[in-house]
């Protein structure tokens, strides 16, 4: 399983020229999910995601993340993407076979959404529509985080 983090100032999703999810500060959230993906991997990247101190504290004169979205109260919104599992080492046109066929992804989807929405208020993009994803990025502050495929 591997997620896009992207904290933002805001971001919204649009499908058939209609935004069907927006959220202020927070994080965009783009999640692709393996083949070799379970519920675990789901469950252990949404208390990662919910826990992660990348926002500022403005009391702190520290400097750096010291306090985690949950602590901030700020919003996730959550867009399916295959495309991350991409493989590209060979030819010019990239491999999706690691990316897990959406009736096997579809409820890691739904579980990693539940298991983040027990921390934080969730918002989503429509499982395996086409959409437009506009943002505002905070910083820019970007992370790759993956759990599965032999990682602890």
């Amino acid at each position: 399983m591997r997620v896009v983090l992207q904290r933002v100032r805001e971001a919204s999703v649009t499908v058939q020229q209609e935004v069907v999810a927006g959220i202020g500060s927070g994080v965009l959230l783009l999640l692709g999910i393996a083949r070799s993906d379970g519920e675990a991997e789901a469950l252990w990247l949404a208390e990662k995601v919910a826990g992660l101190r990348i926002f500022d504290d403005p009391s702190s004169t520290k400097g750096g993340g010291s306090l985690s979205l949950a602590e901030v109260g700020g919003e996730a919104l959550v867009i399916s993407q295959f495309t991350l599992l991409a493989k590209t080492e060979r030819g010019r046109r990239p491999s999706y076979s690691d990316a897990a066929p959406g009736v096997d992804a579809e409820p890691l989807y739904r579980c990693f959404v539940r298991a983040l929405a027990s921390h934080v208020s969730v918002k989503t993009g429509v499982f395996g529509a086409d959409m437009q994803v506009s943002l505002i990025n905070d910083g820019p502050l970007t992370l790759v985080l993956s759990r599965g495929e032999g990682e602890a």
